[in-house]
């Protein structure tokens, strides 16, 4: 048998999706809440943002200001035991940049009355829609973030809802509405609500976790298959792994600081960059419904985000370079290496498939080996055999093809290997390539080229 290196770089290529601005969590003493900035939306003023988060500016600082059914109120104020209310100091303002609206859940500026260029360092959360009296006064409140799940909403909810008392004959008049947690008439500094620190964490994109695009980008994970994960600060380093990442043949759970665990088992890192992460999916996944996964980047954690899960997640690779005029060309390999390719595949010479011909195809998630082998987390060695067979149908007339070899693919991870003679008389042309497990057909469209 033969393998062709290039299937598996394959894995590795960017889907052309739109990624979010930074993630942010806030640490406080009720729970945490992430924000996803919007830089497209407002630059400057995230900037503003990201240099008090840089500075740790916000460290031990607190929400001084809470109106019931409008908005909580940060980033004034440090807690000081010694002195209480410590005012941040200040950068210089930033210009205004209203654009999104004040809706439930945005993180936004605040700003003096009558001056709409005077946000420094304050900001707020709209507790509910404000957008009917924020969005049209001082100039508009510029909208620099959002919350990124139910979960920081919870939180969001669970300050505002904390009861609010006129501190403002102790601490000053801007604290007329200061909110505070257990607080019994004896008040500590753990009454109030605290942010003990504002942090850049690793976020995921909304629907950003998907199988191999090169493998059909199927939004569903299957144990020993992969998934491709997009988002920002998912890494320090960009590359893929490499031998001495392995250990007696395992694949590495942790890539340069990066880890990611799937329903709480750690996957198998190949690839990481700041915009892009790739793992093995472990096996001994649930076969149904949903499952958590996290990345943790440097110790900081991820949001939980939930992928679905299937047992039979099959795909053969079909590059997306591979489609020419809305058909979707398996990726097909003579014995030499070369590609299957009717000369229209850009950059590649003609290279039609022939009758009779042994034509070697690639795919991920075709589940167990009769041998027992592992399919996830490990070099494969030898020759193996699906446990549950595949069948190659050519042209209209599914015309099957032989399967010399099925398997897993020597020397890599995950990916496995066909070895398919196209059928003697299969007809010329542009032939629909139909595959099927256990007499289960995958839900890919695909052609490939006779003559």
């Amino acid at each position: 048998m033969r393998l062709f290196a290039v299937c598996v770089l394959l894995i590795f290529l960017f889907l052309p999706l739109s990624l979010p601005g930074q993630t942010v969590r806030f640490e406080t003493n009720v729970g945490n809440i992430d924000v996803q900035l919007l830089p497209n939306d407002a630059p400057k003023t995230v900037a503003n943002f990201l240099a008090y988060v840089n500075a740790n500016a916000y460290a031990n600082s607190f929400i001084h200001r809470s109106v019931p059914q409008f908005v909580i109120q940060g980033g004034g104020y440090q807690w000081s035991d010694a002195n209480g209310p410590v005012p941040i100091t200040q950068n210089a303002p930033v210009v205004n940049e209203f654009k999104v609206s004040n809706t439930r859940g945005t993180l936004a500026m605040a700003k003096l009355g009558n001056d709409p260029n005077s946000a420094t360092s304050q900001w707020y959360f709209n507790e509910v829609d404000n957008s009917s009296n924020l969005d049209s006064s001082n100039g508009g409140f510029t909208v620099f973030g959002r919350i990124a799940n139910d979960a920081g909403l919870t939180v969001m909810d669970l300050i505002a809802n904390e009861p609010t008392y006129d501190a403002s004959g102790t601490f000053g008049s801007n604290f007329t509405n200061l909110p505070l947690v257990n607080y019994n008439g004896n008040f500590t500094s753990q009454n109030l609500v605290l942010i003990t620190a504002i942090l850049v964490v690793p976020g995921i994109a909304s629907n950003a976790i998907v199988a191999p695009g090169d493998f059909g980008g199927a939004s569903t994970a299957t144990a020993g298959s992969y998934l491709e994960i997009y988002g920002t600060n998912l890494a320090g380093t960009t590359r893929s792994w490499r031998t001495n990442d392995f250990s007696n043949g395992n694949a590495p759970t942790t890539l340069d600081k990066v880890s990611v665990a799937i329903n709480g088992t750690p996957a198998y890192v190949s690839f990481v960059s700041p915009a892009q992460v790739n793992v093995e999916v472990p096996a001994g996944i649930p076969t149904s419904g949903t499952v958590p996964v996290v990345l943790t980047y440097n110790g900081n954690s991820s949001a939980l985000i939930n992928v679905s899960v299937k047992a039979d997640g099959a795909a053969i690779l079909a590059p997306g370079s591979f489609k020419v005029n809305g058909k979707q060309y398996a990726g097909a390999y003579h014995v030499n290496g070369a590609p299957v390719n009717n000369g229209q595949i850009h950059g590649l010479p003609t290279a039609p498939a022939s009758p009779g011909e042994t034509l070697l195809f690639y795919g991920l998630g075709f589940g167990p080996v009769k041998s027992g082998a592992a399919i996830a987390g490990k070099i494969a060695t030898g020759q193996t055999t699906l446990s549950n067979p595949v069948k190659f149908l050519f042209g209209d007339n599914k015309k099957e093809g032989t399967i010399l070899y099925q398997g897993l693919a020597p020397n890599f991870v995950g990916l496995y290997q066909f070895n398919v003679t196209v059928p003697p008389d299969a007809a010329s042309g542009d032939q629909t390539l139909q595959v099927s497990q256990s007499g289960n057909a995958l839900p890919q469209t695909l052609y490939i080229s006779v003559k």
